[in-house]
């Protein structure tokens, strides 16, 4: 089981959670009780609260004690809830990501999971103890504290249930499950009853922020079943045995679910939006080899990652145009990188637009079906909404429009695809 930040703000909400756990750990009609892990992630707003922090100690912080401040709002949430779990009879310890250990490789604060050495967790949840782990934080090769970046909690929760064998992994969010797109922009949005791992995976990676992209990779390679669910519901609830959320399932799984009536197979599983993006064009590079590996080796070397990637057919004077996208927050860092390569890249001007916003249709109907993207492209013209640059894969179609319309387009396009919840 896995609560993130909203469902731990506060000894109030802890205490509603200590209340699911407990149910969930209680024996069932049949007299068998559940062995639980719990991964939790700091309270609400608390991890900001300690980035500024360092930032006021030290604006060029050193990433490894930067790592020891921001992993403390895990530690706290993780003893209260052991604390609270006790207040209600129920057996409970904190596990610190050194404890177990959780080991890590790579750079602090973007580290990632090697491995877990779990056998003495594994003892204790057998002897009835509800462990209680800390997310986003674990064990860096040279014996320090690592933090695994935003969102390192759902990967946390993922490693976990693999390190002990999980039946499944119960990401409890504040929303009840995955939808067809943001509800809050289209009231007509549906509740999946079960996504596949690519498809998740795709959702998160444009956009979809129900589950960190990392913790959908690691599940799908590991097998892991993932649920999600909602942890804001009433303290008579039942567990998340009887409790649907969405479950996040391999082709296999969802096959079977299809054969049996429990899923209907759709063309488009869902609309996500993405407005943290922003797109640089450099214009009149040369058009030769090795001109876009000076492009892209400085900003790979600096961990910024680029998505959309387009490059114009060469002009007659040799020379391109090459558009793509990289995260908001890593604009300005990317066009002083490349100012400072200009002469080594040989483009003319870069052109930055920070106003754009990247749509997506998601569905693994795509792999046998034409005509997805003529779908998208129609219905977005119709209402005068322009595209500014195209990507697809095997299961996926994004475009950038401007970001005044992401509303609207997010509309259109669930409409298009049949999508709307019937009343």
């Amino acid at each position: 089981m896995k609560f993130g930040g909203t469902s731990m703000a506060g000894t109030e909400r802890i205490r509603r959670v200590a209340n699911i756990v407990r149910a969930q750990a209680a024996e069932n009609s049949e007299g068998v009780s559940s062995e639980v892990a719990v991964v939790v992630s700091a309270m609400a707003g608390e991890t900001d609260r300690l980035i500024n922090f360092c930032r006021e100690a030290n604006a060029i912080y050193d990433p490894a004690e930067y790592d020891v401040v921001v992993a403390s709002g895990e530690q706290v949430t993780s003893g209260l809830l052991s604390l609270t779990l006790q207040s209600l009879g129920c057996k409970a310890r904190s596990w610190l990501g050194w404890q177990m250990p959780m080991k890590t490789i790579g750079a602090h604060s973007k580290a990632r999971i090697e491995t877990i050495d779990a056998p003495e967790m594994v003892a204790s949840i057998e002897a009835g103890e509800v462990a209680v782990v800390p997310g986003f934080q674990g064990l860096s090769l040279e014996g320090r504290i690592a933090t695994l970046g935003r969102g390192g909690s759902d990967t946390s929760a993922v490693a976990v249930a693999a390190a002990v064998g999980a039946d499944r992994c119960d990401i409890y969010t504040d929303v009840d499950g995955v939808y067809t797109t943001d509800p809050r922009i289209v009231a007509k949005a549906r509740k999946l009853k079960a996504v596949t791992y690519e498809e998740m995976l795709e959702l998160a990676s444009v956009g979809a922020k129900v589950l960190q992209t990392r913790s959908v990779g690691l599940a799908m390679k590991e097998g892991v079943r993932l649920q999600v669910l909602s942890s804001f519901v009433g303290d008579d609830a039942v567990s998340a045995d009887e409790l649907p959320g969405t479950m996040i399932v391999s082709d296999e799984e969802m096959d079977e679910l299809v054969e049996k009536g429990l899923m209907e197979r759709q063309l488009v599983t869902g609309i996500a939006h993405d407005k943290n993006e922003a797109k640089i064009i450099l214009t009149r590079v040369p058009d030769k080899p090795g001109a876009v590996a000076h492009i892209f080796e400085p900003l790979a070397d600096a961990s910024i990652n680029v998505d959309m990637i387009i490059q114009n057919v060469g002009r007659d004077k040799g020379e391109t145009d090459v558009t793509f996208t990289v995260p908001q927050a890593d604009l300005a860092r990317a066009q002083a990188m490349l100012e400072d390569k200009a002469d080594l890249i040989g483009f003319n001007r870069i052109i930055t637009d920070s106003h754009i916003a990247k749509i997506s249709v998601v569905g693994v109907g795509m792999k046998s079906h034409a005509g997805v993207a003529s779908t998208m492209f129609r219905a977005l013209s119709d209402r005068g909404i322009n595209i500014q640059a195209i990507s697809t894969s095997e299961i996926k179609v994004s475009v950038l429009i401007d970001e005044d319309e992401t509303e609207l387009a997010v509309r259109v396009l669930h409409t298009a695809y049949g999508l709307d919840a019937v009343d």
